[in-house]
């Protein structure tokens, strides 16, 4: 078209496209590998063991027990031990991060599904700024403000069950030779 018609000045054609350089490669995403039978089943075992006794202890002192954060953590733990998301550090502090900005949101603005949102929000910029990557913390948070429990024996339970998964993570992958080793760093 010419300028004139209408108004408007064709933009000049490229003169070459971009020319990929010869050192790189692309990479196409896949999944995963399949694990072997023996050890879906060492960690499915694994997994489902430590949350037994897990309702178990809370059921035992009457406290709410946080199985679907604690379960995702598990599956992390034991599934996948050697992301950074499954790391000790994560888990543990992790979950008390999530746990002090859903008490502190409870306390600010009670309980409800806003409140527990806005926890959310604040337990994964938390956790961004501690550099404590665990993104089933942020359910933590939400579980916290949505059954309002007692902090005295919930902080406890929560912690003594993070520990409880971290170490048989680390039990689990020393048991089985082939397994990757629980945790790739501590700290």
């Amino acid at each position: 078209m010419h300028p004139s018609t209408t108004g408007v000045a064709d933009a000049p054609a490229p003169t070459s496209a971009p020319v990929p350089s010869p050192r790189r490669r692309l990479i196409t995403p896949r999944a995963p590998a399949r694990p072997s039978t023996a050890a879906a089943v060492h960690s499915v075992s694994a997994a489902t063991t430590v949350l037994l006794g897990l309702v178990g202890i809370g059921a035992m002192i009457h406290e709410p027990v946080l199985i679907p954060p604690l379960a995702a953590s598990a599956a992390l733990v034991h599934s996948a031990p050697t992301l950074p998301l499954a790391q000790p550090r994560g888990v543990v502090i992790g979950h008390l991060i999530g746990a002090a900005a859903g008490f502190a949101v409870l306390a600010a603005a009670g309980s409800s599904p806003w409140a527990a949102a806005l926890a959310a929000g604040l337990t994964l910029a938390l956790l961004t700024l501690a550099r404590t990557p665990h993104s089933p913390a942020v359910a933590t948070a939400v579980v916290t403000v949505l059954q309002s429990p007692a902090p005295a024996r919930f902080v406890p339970l929560l912690f003594g069950s993070t520990v409880l998964l971290v170490l048989t993570g680390y039990a689990g992958s020393r048991i089985r030779r082939t397994a990757p080793r629980y945790p790739a760093y501590w700290w």
